[in-house]
């Protein structure tokens, strides 16, 4: 009787399914950025969300909730009601090492399901106009003879511009001095107003401001020169070639969502991508397109388990934690 039972309801759950994506969404998405106003997961989500709308046939509203290095919007948005109207922007960060670095973190990678890959980010070290140092060497010798003074602004703790940092601090024997804010796009202000040493950000929040002439940029953190800003150094060339950190930006949603919907997200995403004037957006403010293997779902969530692994190691080598 258990087996007929549980037979019924398997049959009638497969035929909810395809109902439910073919009815989906019937009401506005809710797309929490976990991180401030002005950031990069913020830029990069409201350039596709209008072209996913669109598509969709219902409306996508920008919920940005701040806090703990994305952490505390993640938690929030993981316990939605999985039925597709609610999503969630996602870096390295948040989705990555946040899982080793915060001791009382609310959620897991097994919390969300992937829609797919954003945009890949590559990184860059910035420093105020009026820095001593103009080049990768010069900031690492500074750094050197001024050790845990150098200040770095970044999105709170576990931060994509957090690692970004502490990684240049392992691979160039220096120690800097870690500040975090609300968000990357309080940081930029106070960099800009001189507040602020530097940042290690990537390329969404920093390259308007390189190319405006507004900080130094002494590398970027690919083993290539970026086309967006082709006057700054990469890695190998600045003499710390082994300083290589692409970020990401993915769209989840909390684990349960059906397949039929997840995949109707995903087509969504696929079409916004695939736009070329969105196409050329996203290259312009030196951020890099998915190719189809990266924005398909089942990718993406292989993806996120092997990043929490190798940013794990990193925040365990470094030895820091975040209560």
């Amino acid at each position: 009787m258990l087996k007929l039972i549980a037979g019924v309801c398997v049959a009638a759950l497969a035929a909810v399914s395809p109902a439910l994506a073919q009815s989906y969404p019937v009401k506005p998405i809710t797309f929490i950025v976990p991180f401030a106003v002005g950031g990069p997961n913020d830029v990069l989500a409201r350039l596709v969300s209008d072209q996913m709308a669109r598509d969709l046939g219902q409306s996508i509203i920008i919920e940005n909730a701040p806090g703990a290095g994305g952490t505390t919007g993640s938690a929030r948005a993981v316990r939605a009601e999985p039925d597709g109207h609610t999503l969630l922007s996602g870096n390295l960060g948040s989705l990555g090492a946040a899982f080793a670095l915060y001791k009382k973190i609310q959620y897991d990678v097994d919390d969300v399901r992937a829609v797919g890959m954003l945009a890949g980010t590559p990184n860059l070290v910035i420093v105020r106009k009026d820095f001593p140092a103009s080049t990768l060497a010069e900031f690492i010798a500074y750094a050197k003879a001024h050790p845990e003074t150098v200040t770095v602004g970044n999105a709170g703790f576990g931060s994509n511009a957090h690692l970004v940092c502490l990684f240049l601090e392992n691979l160039a024997g220096i120690k800097l001095r870690h500040v975090p804010y609300r968000g990357t796009g309080p940081a930029m202000t106070d960099l800009l107003g001189g507040q602020l040493d530097g940042m290690c950000d990537s390329t969404p929040n920093v390259v308007p401001q390189v190319q405006a002439g507004t900080v130094k940029a002494l590398v970027v953190a690919q083993v290539t020169r970026l086309s967006a800003v082709p006057e700054v150094p990469s890695s190998t060339e600045a003499g710390l070639p082994k300083f290589v950190v692409v970020g990401w930006n993915a769209i989840v949603a909390p684990a349960k969502t059906p397949k039929p919907v997840i995949d109707k997200l995903n087509a969504a995403l696929r079409a916004a991508l695939d736009d070329p004037t969105m196409r050329k957006r996203i290259e312009d403010i030196g951020a890099i397109v998915p190719g189809p293997a990266e924005t398909s779902p089942e990718w993406m969530d292989k993806f996120l388990r092997s990043e929490a692994k190798t940013w794990g190691d990193v925040i365990r080598e470094a030895g820091v934690s975040v209560e």
